[in-house]
């Protein structure tokens, strides 16, 4: 017989048992939908006081450098194309403005929910030059592969990538090799990303930086089984890596995926907002697709830009501040008139506390 998922009551008296024989307790979550879950269902709250939860680089949008905006920004505004773009990267500030505000200027900017919508209209309209902004990390990578071997296969001449994917476990390792400011005692690993790439480029974590990382599914008994099983393992002292979200994630990912990732594109040093450049922690297109990377296809270089004047962005992702300690935070900075990206992202760490944690203890303490 299985055993009973345990309810958030039983789940909450167990950690809070556990935590009794432990210390004070720092658990890094590194997805941005974990980040919102934990406003959503007041987790922050139900926790015993000695377990910190601490948002990570978790959010796509949030780690793209401002350079990276107003590169976009400048390729519409100087060439005669269609750009596609995701919702949450329009609002993003650039150095001088938003794509949104670009909109303005020229309307031949468009929101989509899929590269697919981009896919569609090239192929209706061949004399159209149409780029697609591709973000995200490893969960989006494969839809984006999958496209640009579809337009290879197609032969189209029009569609172009503008291509930003990022890679999660070289930043987690940058973190732990860097970040002196915060000790992290143990990791919620991003179940979108592991129902990918497995659990497998994970395990360094507790092999080589003997801690604890459980990959975690998204529901509030999710997430507190996962904190359950992190302090089992404090507990003992037996760190690992280990799946909660069995339902979807397997320890070798999903190999299909990760067969159009591999075959599209390679690693690359990528530069994160706030952080700096983290070695290998980007994808570039390979050679054999290069015709349809915007970068190449029109000469962008990206410029060096200072990001926004007491944003603390890259404090913030690296989990170094919270957001109600940064000055800019529900006063300068709001969702409807953002200065950084934490606020702006539907999965950033800022917007997550601003809408479900403006009262809480967390963020008057």
């Amino acid at each position: 017989m299985k055993n009973r998922v345990k309810n958030i009551k039983e789940l909450t008296k167990e950690i809070k048992k556990i935590s009794l024989s432990l210390g004070k307790i720092n658990i890094m979550e590194i997805c941005g939908t974990h980040t919102m879950a934990i406003g959503k269902y007041g987790l922050r709250q139900l926790l015993p006081e000695n377990i910190n939860l601490i948002s990570g680089p978790g959010c796509p949008v949030c780690v793209t450098p401002t350079a990276d905006i107003d590169s976009v920004i400048d390729l519409v505004l100087n060439n005669n194309i269609i750009l596609y773009s995701f919702g949450d990267l329009l609002k993003v500030p650039g150095s001088k403005m938003s794509l949104i505000e670009a909109k303005s200027i020229n309307p031949k900017i468009k929101i989509c929910y899929s590269p697919l919508d981009a896919l569609d209209f090239a192929i209706n309209n061949p004399s159209k030059k149409i780029v697609f902004v591709a973000i995200g990390f490893e969960t989006t990578a494969p839809l984006t592969a999958s496209i640009i071997k579809k337009v290879f296969d197609l032969k189209l001449k029009n569609l172009f990538i503008y291509n930003t994917h990022k890679l999660v476990p070289p930043a987690i390792l940058f973190l732990l090799n860097s970040n002196k400011k915060i000790k992290v005692d143990a990791f919620l690993c991003p179940g979108h990303v592991c129902a990918v790439i497995g659990s497998k480029p994970f395990e360094f974590i507790s092999q080589n930086f003997k801690k604890p990382a459980v990959i975690s599914g998204f529901g509030a008994e999710d997430i507190l089984s996962s904190i359950l099983m992190i302090l089992l393992q404090l507990k003992e002292n037996k760190p690992k890596t280990e799946i909660q979200y069995k339902t979807v994630v397997k320890e070798h990912g999903n190999l299909v995926a990760l067969d159009f990732i591999n075959d599209v594109f390679r690693p690359k040093n990528s530069n994160w907002r706030g952080i700096g450049e983290i070695p290998d922690s980007g994808l570039e297109i390979q050679e054999k697709y290069s015709y349809y990377d915007a970068k190449k296809v029109f000469n962008i270089i990206e410029k060096p830009v200072e990001e926004p004047k007491n944003c603390q962005c890259g404090n913030i992702l690296q989990g170094i501040i919270k957001p109600f300690q940064c000055k800019l935070f529900g006063k300068d900075c709001i969702p409807e008139s953002p200065v950084g990206p934490c606020m702006v992202s539907s999965e950033g760490t800022c917007a997550a506390y601003f809408k479900y944690e403006k009262y809480s203890k967390s963020y008057i303490s």
